[in-house]
């Protein structure tokens, strides 16, 4: 009865492991940062369509989110993380990682910057959109697989 018992503990904490390890896959990680500017761009597409209320705290967090994903995103790369766990990752971002740095670093210039014009009502959350939008669709055409 005990070695069941140890049996399963060891099962258990074996799972529990393979899930920290794969958390912590740079795959993972960068899924996860693309999660939180997708939800940013939402929440800030939201307002500019009117689906929501004008509100500068929801976009000055939806530009604070992209801002620091940016600095960090281009650090989710490391070799030997081209495949796996279902990555979007273009095998182009290993070809040519000064540009992808440049489309990154493109992306949170262009968030700091509208953080530093923080419009004022919904017309001007149309133009975030069109400024910041622009850096993530010019990275995604180089460099995101079409699934």
């Amino acid at each position: 009865m005990k070695l069941k018992l140890v049996m399963a503990a060891a099962a258990i904490a074996c799972l529990g492991m393979s899930a920290a390890i794969a958390a912590n896959e740079a795959q993972v990680v960068r899924q996860e940062m693309m999660k939180k500017v997708g939800g940013a761009m939402g929440a800030i597409g939201a307002i500019a369509k009117g689906e929501k209320p004008f509100d500068a705290e929801v976009v000055k967090a939806s530009l604070t989110t992209m801002s620091e994903v940016a600095k960090a995103f281009p650090d989710q790369f490391p070799a030997g993380s081209e495949v796996g766990l279902d990555t979007e990752a273009s095998p182009k971002i290993w070809e040519n990682m000064d540009d992808f740095k440049a489309k990154a670093h493109a992306l949170g210039a262009a968030a700091d910057a509208q953080l530093a014009a923080m419009p004022v009502d919904q017309a001007g959350v149309g133009a975030v959109m069109k400024a910041v939008g622009s850096t993530c669709g010019d990275c995604h055409q180089s460099y995101r697989l079409k699934k």
